[in-house]
């Protein structure tokens, strides 16, 4: 199969692409590289893959893309930590709609006039920022009021482009939402501003580098934001990855969304003293907190049947293995000056 994947230089898409090339699927993918830089991912000279420097925007550059494709997977957006959801309120509402429009606009003419067979679109968790149904089952984002963040609001209108598409041209999808995806290769984005906690520079707003970086610098009582309570479900890029994969190899995932989470609740404060107890064995946990942004939603907790039961995915990754691969590849890129 063949597959254009959009945001290739990305986080989560690097674990994609090495996941879909790894078992057997033609890939080609797009960046502008405006979030990190220029990068270059292991694969990159692989047989199989194929990367085009351009923008999500440029409709005539993804029809050109797909028009040997089988299957999109639309992974292009502006993303980043809770802390860029606040900066760039705007910005990601305006720049995201811009480029999900520009690809259903271009998935629409390859479904009709090549061989396209379906999009697969990386929505997000924050769909269900606004829920008091826990655990969480697909359909919820429906039923519960639309998200408070426009970060979150934006996806939700990503899931309402694929059934628009679907109602009025046919174009089958897949929505996909990972929860809290943790792993290696992210930076601190080029447009990030700084946010300090103490007298510590966060990685990317993201938790677990952001703790981890803390706890390497010595930072002592550790600072936390919020109260510590916040669960979430910490999964591991490699295992989202398959997930994604399996939603693209699927003939059931046709026009369904599927929840790509691990099972396992973790508090902010139980992640803190586990990175903590792997950094500093032995040595006294203190922490102090710091009030929280305005976005930070207190409980997400997702249902992870359905994914089971139609794909048969489930995360197997736990934390503590996350963090001990996680942990010196922070170490590393703080010893290089990348985040």
């Amino acid at each position: 199969m063949k597959i254009l994947v959009t945001g290739a230089a990305g986080f989560i898409a690097g674990y994609v692409i090495e996941e879909l090339l790894s078992h057997g699927h033609h890939v080609s993918g797009i960046d502008n590289y405006s979030k990190y830089g220029e990068v270059k991912k292991s694969y990159w000279n692989h047989p199989n893959y194929r990367f085009i420097k351009g923008d999500a925007k440029d409709v005539k550059l993804l029809k050109e893309s797909l028009s040997d494709c089988d299957q999109l997977i639309a992974g292009a957006a502006m993303i980043g930590g809770i802390s860029y959801f606040h900066e760039f309120a705007y910005d990601l509402l305006a720049e995201n709609e811009r480029i999900i429009a520009a690809t259903f606009d271009s998935a629409i003419w390859a479904f009709q006039h090549k061989r396209l067979k379906k999009i697969n679109v990386l929505s997000s968790s924050m769909v269900f920022e606004s829920t008091d149904t826990f655990p969480t089952p697909e359909g919820e984002q429906l039923r519960c009021p639309p998200p408070r963040s426009t970060y979150g609001f934006q996806k939700l209108a990503c899931e309402y482009f694929a059934k628009g598409a679907y109602e009025q041209y046919d174009l089958p999808y897949t929505i996909i939402r990972p929860f809290n995806c943790v792993g290696i290769g992210e930076r601190r984005a080029l447009v990030d501003k700084d946010v300090f906690s103490g007298n510590i520079r966060l990685a990317m707003s993201h938790v677990v580098p952001d703790l981890v970086q803390k706890v390497l610098k010595g930072q002592n009582p550790l600072r936390i934001f919020g109260d510590g309570n916040q669960v979430r479900h910490y999964t591991y890029g490699g295992d989202i990855a398959r997930g994604i994969r399996l939603c693209v190899e699927t003939v059931a995932a046709t026009n369904e969304d599927f929840n790509l989470s691990t099972d396992k609740s973790t508090t902010v404060l139980e992640l803190a003293r586990l990175i903590w107890d792997k950094i500093n064995p032995g040595k006294e946990f203190l922490y102090t907190c710091d009030p929280p942004f305005i976005y930070d939603v207190h409980k997400r907790v997702p249902s992870t049947k359905k994914a089971l039961e139609v794909l048969k995915f489930s995360a197997t990754t736990d934390l503590p293995e996350i963090l001990d691969e996680v942990i010196p590849w922070v170490e590393t890129e703080l010893r290089l000056g990348n985040i």
